[in-house]
């Protein structure tokens, strides 16, 4: 008997038996129900001449091409507009280890806001393997389709070791967004917040709240833009030079960070510090957001839940932030990755280096520059302005720096 054929959008399609309305009547399972995304063609296939080109006979020539100038596989496939959204399921969006299968809608979800914030195409890749060289491995052996890898979800610490073992083995760019996209957005706010509040970036004392894959690149960014001190916390306390328990990122971490020498939990980091950026997923009491110094800005961006609730921070804070887009001020990737990716793309950049993570963030603070408040230190996710600023910037920066090749 022939097997019956389904809509995957049909009411019924995907829910499993007995399953009913319940959880599966939220709107969210109509939405994703077939997928988020579809590949389409650019070019028509309408009869046996566009046949020939498309395809064979007239492929091969283009094939030839380059075979013999690899360079052209830039100028006649899709590899310079395309990035490959690659996880291993193992930490994904406040979900946690949920495997590859799970994570491809949240790959689907970041593809569809590469193609509608950057113009980039992006195809989602979930790995069923954890081991850190066998997911190098399998990413560089797949390199040759991409213009660029978006590592997305990947626990810490692995994940510092795929970016730096990945880069090494290919020539496109390598971007953990989690890491590296959470830095530029937060680097971006707190020019604004800082100058909003009269201050520089060197006059700030900062404290982030956790000490993994974003609060590594946060630390790292906001030294490289010139911070005053910034102290790193862990569920031990402040990440210092003199902790026998550290792990080599974080050892690393320490050499770099905490200039004043600060060791306690991380209520002593904040008694006085003019900045909180939180990325943990904990929580902080207000009498230590209370002991923070005048005009002091917070950013809690932990999701669902901030470390700290907004009403209560703004008791104490001339500027809030969050993870939240029913918060002003939302802290989001996706006003970076788009934007970086596509100035990548376009100068067909081998690496996204550090100068041109600072050129983001400035090129993302500049969009709203003439426009600050309390309320406003970052742009609008829809704001039409954010993807070219920051497109050029980047692509800008990777020539001055000498990873661009047109």
């Amino acid at each position: 008997m022939a097997a019956e054929i389904v809509n995957p959008r049909s009411e019924s399609a995907g829910v499993p038996e007995g399953a009913g309305g319940g959880e599966f009547g939220h709107p969210a399972f109509a939405l994703h129900r077939g997928g988020k995304m579809e590949i389409r063609a650019t070019v028509p296939v309408r009869d046996r001449d566009d046949l020939s080109l498309a395809y064979t006979p007239g492929v091969a020539k283009v094939c030839s091409a380059i075979a013999e100038h690899p360079e052209l596989v830039h100028d006649y496939t899709w590899k310079s507009k395309v990035v490959a959204v690659v996880t291993d399921g193992s930490a994904v969006l406040g979900l946690g280890d949920i495997g590859p299968e799970a994570s491809l809608p949240v790959m689907e979800g970041k593809a569809i806001l590469f193609k509608q914030f950057g113009g980039v195409d992006a195809v989602p890749v979930a790995l069923d393997c954890r081991d850190t060289d066998e997911i190098v491995e399998t990413v560089a052996r797949l390199a040759p389709s991409f213009g660029g890898i978006n590592l997305e979800d990947i626990s810490a610490p692995r994940c510092f070791e795929v970016e730096r073992k990945l880069q090494e083995r290919v020539d496109i760019p390598v971007f953990h967004d989690d890491q590296h996209g959470t830095a530029v957005v937060t680097l971006a706010a707190l020019r604004n917040a800082a100058r909003l509040t009269g201050r520089s970036l060197g006059e700030l004392r900062g404290v982030i709240s956790g000490a993994g894959a974003a609060g590594v690149a946060i630390a790292r960014i906001l030294v490289e833009a010139g911070i005053g001190d910034v102290a790193v916390c862990d569920r031990k306390g402040i990440v210092s030079r003199d902790r026998e328990d550290l792990t080599d990122v974080k050892r690393e971490l320490a050499g770099f960070t905490n200039k004043a020498g600060l060791s306690g939990p991380l209520e002593t980091a904040l008694d006085g510090a003019d900045v909180f950026i939180g990325v943990s997923g904990g929580t902080i009491a207000e009498a230590a957001v209370a002991k923070m110094a005048k005009d002091a800005i917070v950013f809690a961006m932990a999701n669902p839940n901030p470390e700290i609730h907004p009403d209560v921070a703004h008791k104490y804070a001339a500027v809030v932030a969050t993870g939240r887009s029913d918060y002003p001020n939302q802290i989001n990737n996706v006003l970076a990755f788009p934007g970086i990716f596509a100035g990548a793309l376009q100068v067909r950049a081998s690496r996204i280096t550090e100068g041109m993570k600072l050129a983001a963030a400035e090129a993302l603070a500049a969009v709203v520059a003439d426009e600050l408040s309390a309320d406003c230190v970052i742009p609008s996710p829809f704001d039409e302005r954010v993807a070219p600023a920051v497109t050029a910037a980047v692509a800008a920066a990777a020539r001055a720096e000498g990873v661009a090749r047109v």
